[in-house]
């Protein structure tokens, strides 16, 4: 019944996605989210044991029993011979109960920051892989609107030849333009086949496509600074130094000792009666200084390194911050150039040579070079867009994620 099911799944996810659609149907299907939650499954059951006293053990035995003397393999005629039964009960020290349930609970952490930053980095790729694909097709349909202008510019070629104004070679110049626009849309088209690709990688939809307008991202660069400890990238940092720091618990608690309770029944043959022993044992650490302390100095070093990671973490993080903003930023300069100057001087350019083509002044494979060269700006200006589109999720959902 399995496979019908997602069939029947991927059929009803074969419709265009919007951007939050695509990101989180990533996030239901991601196997790495899933196998996040189940180690974060697996680590809170493993903490309803952590702590609790171990099983008691039974022992069976026979004690005294006779193998010379008079008595030789008699047990009936030896006072001592007796068949027991014992249980024992171990009581660990408190301070390694208490150490084992701060390391139970730590590991919950480790499992909840590692979902965490398993869940980012799938809602961070879907999030760029619906980019990637929304301006693939725009560039791509950007470039279609120079095929029409060729149409009309093949008539009026044809016309000239056959009034005698242009060249017999002239005939051939569209049709090379044509063949060069063809190589960019095959490229065009080769990357919008991956971005679907990477799409439907993500969500499951073997037929993803996009829908919609991108969201506007907000950058507050204060804001972002001021929360910089709260990414799930230093939050995994952090519940290693708490595990780190259990574990030095764990390693310090061995040094205190353990102690045991037992008691046991004896049976004895009827005349000499039965008897009953109770005792109370401890462990004596008495050789610390090469059993528990190296280990207590190996966990410390352990959790320093720990401490130093999530330092150099931070800084890390910091850094990054302030070198996807510079991108960003570039980005947006030199969209705004695309906008402000590239695009409407080859717009420019393209009206002007085509105007002095009509007048007789200017050959047309001049002509046709400026119309390729504002098909070009126009495909440019869209892949600077997708950049800083691209650099403002990255930055929203690596730094700001896990926030409102």
């Amino acid at each position: 019944m399995l496979i019908p099911t997602l069939a029947m799944g991927s059929a009803a996810w074969a419709e265009p996605l919007t951007f939050q659609t695509a990101v989180e149907k990533a996030t239901e299907q991601a196997p790495a989210i899933l196998a996040g939650e189940a180690g974060l499954r697996a680590s809170r059951a493993s903490a309803v044991a952590a702590g609790q006293l171990p099983d008691p053990s039974v022992s069976v035995g026979i004690d005294n029993f006779p193998i010379s003397g008079p008595p030789a393999f008699r047990p009936g005629q030896e006072s001592m011979t007796m068949a027991r039964v014992g249980i024992e009960q171990a009581f660990p020290n408190p301070a390694k109960r208490q150490a084992e349930r701060t390391r139970a609970f730590a590991a919950i952490g480790t499992a909840q920051a590692g979902a965490a930053v398993s869940a980012q980095e799938v809602r961070l790729n879907a999030a760029v892989a619906w980019i990637d694909l929304y301006y693939a097709k725009r560039r791509l349909a950007q470039l279609q609107g120079l095929d029409a202008s060729l149409n009309d510019l093949q008539a009026t070629v044809t016309a000239r030849l056959s009034s005698g104004t242009a060249r017999p070679s002239q005939a051939y110049e569209p049709d090379q333009l044509r063949a060069a626009i063809n190589d960019r849309r095959a490229q065009l088209e080769a990357e919008v086949t991956k971005a679907q690709a990477r799409l439907a990688s993500l969500t499951g939809d073997t037929a993803a496509d996009v829908i919609g307008d991108l969201p506007i991202f907000e950058i507050d660069r204060e804001d972002l600074r001021a929360h910089l400890s709260e990414t799930p990238r230093l939050a995994a940092l952090d519940a290693d130094v708490t595990a780190a720091n259990a574990e030095t618990d764990m390693a310090r608690a061995a040094k205190r000792p353990d102690w045991r309770v037992s008691t046991s029944y004896g049976h004895r043959a009827p005349v000499f009666g039965d008897m009953v022993s109770v005792g109370v044992s401890i462990d004596l650490p008495l050789f610390a200084r090469k059993r528990q302390d190296p280990l207590i100095a190996a966990r410390e070093a352990e959790a320093e390194r720990a401490r130093l990671n999530r330092v150099a973490g931070e800084r890390d993080l910091g850094a990054a911050l302030s070198s996807d903003l510079a991108d960003y930023d570039m980005h947006r300069r030199q969209l705004n150039n695309a906008r402000v100057t590239l695009v409407p001087l080859a717009k420019r350019r393209a009206e002007l040579d085509m105007a002095s083509y009509a007048a007789g002044k200017l050959d047309l494979g001049s002509a046709l070079l400026s119309s390729l060269a504002l098909a070009e700006a126009e495909v440019d200006a869209l892949t600077r867009e997708a950049d800083v589109a691209r650099d403002a999720v990255r930055i929203t959902y690596t730094y700001r994620e896990g926030r409102p």
